[in-house]
């Protein structure tokens, strides 16, 4: 299957609500205050958020203005170019090898699956990967990131539960250094984001990280499930301010009709989407492009 069919198949159930609903707005004729207000509604309905929506409908006037656009299915064409806009908004970084790759995230949102499928994805670009398994806190935590490791092929490196995890990612660092590793992903505890002791363990990690392998890339990436739509910015929100995201894996998309969060994640919080997850097998987590989404969406 190609890209473009697993991320048209990922956001069906999104497609459907969103179409659903732009076309009792688009219903054909003129274009009138009616028409915003409806559409309006549409998109933050579809979960894109107050302020976003709210953004893409003063660009819609504002093209529709310039273009003398009076018909409805006409501004049909500049709201997907702006919707692209949007989501081009911001950049990712280019990877600069080594890199170390930092996930972070709450429980339950399909991080240690989301490695497994990460690791895959840079063994497929010809690169080599160590997993580190940062989470000692949770039982059966690294037994499972073993079972990923095994299943895309890569090394990884393990303490006993409940040991430090600054010296898992200490072990870690070295071992990559020695074998010459292109990519190291640390996995760590799924935190809630009120534990504060919780987070200054992950600013620990951070700072064993810039101080063991200051020439390697450093990015925060944090797991998110798309199926809670509007709760995924407070998480975000919290992460940030304790170590900063730079990016951010959005999970879950082929179970939900809100994968519209995707806009004002990256629009009001100024965080690209490195990747989606449109399924369980491995090679199911794909690059996010923007405008293969919107293709998808529309």
């Amino acid at each position: 299957m190609g890209l473009f069919s697993k991320i048209k198949n990922g956001l069906k159930k999104t497609k459907d609500a969103l179409i659903t609903k732009l076309n009792a707005v688009f219903r054909g004729g003129d274009i009138d205050s009616e028409f915003y207000e409806d559409l309006e509604f549409a998109l933050i309905s579809s979960d894109m958020g107050v302020e976003t929506s709210q953004l893409i409908i003063s660009n819609l006037k504002d093209r529709v203005r310039e273009k003398h656009i009076y018909k409805q299915e006409k501004a049909r064409d500049e709201l997907k170019d702006i919707l692209i806009d949007v989501l081009s908004s911001t950049p990712k970084k280019d990877y600069s090898y080594p890199i170390i790759i930092t996930i972070v995230g709450v429980n339950g949102v399909g991080k240690t699956t989301t490695i497994g499928k990460l690791a895959h994805y840079f063994k497929s670009k010809k690169k080599s990967v160590t997993l580190v398994a940062g989470d000692t806190f949770r039982a059966a935590a690294s037994e499972q990131l073993v079972e990923w490791a095994k299943r895309a092929d890569v090394k990884i490196v393990k303490h006993q539960e409940g040991a430090d995890p600054g010296a898992v990612v200490y072990d870690g660092i070295a071992s990559a250094k020695a074998k010459g590793t292109d990519v190291l992903i640390v996995d760590t505890a799924g935190r809630l984001h009120t534990k504060v002791n919780l987070m200054e363990e992950l600013k620990k990690i951070n700072r064993i990280e810039n101080r063991e392998w200051e020439e390697a890339q450093k990015l925060n990436f944090i797991v998110l499930d798309a199926t809670i739509g509007q709760n995924s910015l407070v998480q975000i929100n919290a992460f940030k301010d304790a170590i900063g995201i730079d990016g951010i894996i959005l999970t879950k998309l082929d179970g939900t009709s809100k994968g519209g969060i995707v806009f004002p994640i990256i629009k009001e919080l100024n965080t690209p989407v490195y990747f989606v997850g449109v399924g369980e097998k491995m090679d199911d987590l794909e690059e996010f492009d923007a405008e293969k989404f919107v293709d998808g969406l529309l």
